[in-house]
């Protein structure tokens, strides 16, 4: 019961948060390239932007960052148990990694960009969003994943 009750919990508000900057920073990005050329976008029409890609992008891009940051957090914890020092670290490399990884595996399998926020310079805020779901994960479970209770 440890996993139930100690690092998914953890886990779920690392993820939200991640998928929530990770969304956010995309709908950024476009609206952002749609202003460069021209177009003018209110703020409202920013906000609800923002809003519809949350709950549009979230079966799909959300399963993704959820499954690419359980690997990389399963991985990293074993990692931890030979470096404990270095957990926020190691974490934090871990987040960034799983986006990396998830992001050029999409574009490697379908030959394009599905996730328009990722190309150009939105491809490191996507990264940003993974470092900061690390953190958060390694902040929240630092207690239960600590060398003398490991699970």
């Amino acid at each position: 019961m440890p996993f139930l009750t100690r690092l998914l919990p953890s886990f779920l508000a690392s993820w939200l948060l991640t998928f929530t900057l990770a969304s956010l920073f995309h709908s950024q990005y476009v609206v952002n390239q749609l202003v460069n050329v021209g177009i003018e976008i209110s703020f409202s029409d920013r906000v609800n932007l923002t809003l519809d890609d949350w709950l549009g992008l979230l079966p799909t891009y959300g399963a993704i960052i959820a499954v690419a940051l359980a690997l990389a957090f399963l991985v990293t914890g074993l990692l931890y148990r030979k470096h404990p020092k270095y957990g926020i670290q190691l974490f934090v490399i871990a987040g960034v990694t799983a986006f990396a990884i998830a992001l050029v595996a999409i574009e490697s399998i379908m030959n394009i960009t599905i996730i328009a926020g990722a190309r150009g310079w939105g491809f490191y805020t996507q990264l940003i969003a993974g470092a900061v779901g690390g953190y958060v994960f390694a902040m929240l479970a630092k207690n239960y994943i600590s060398k003398d209770d490991r699970c």
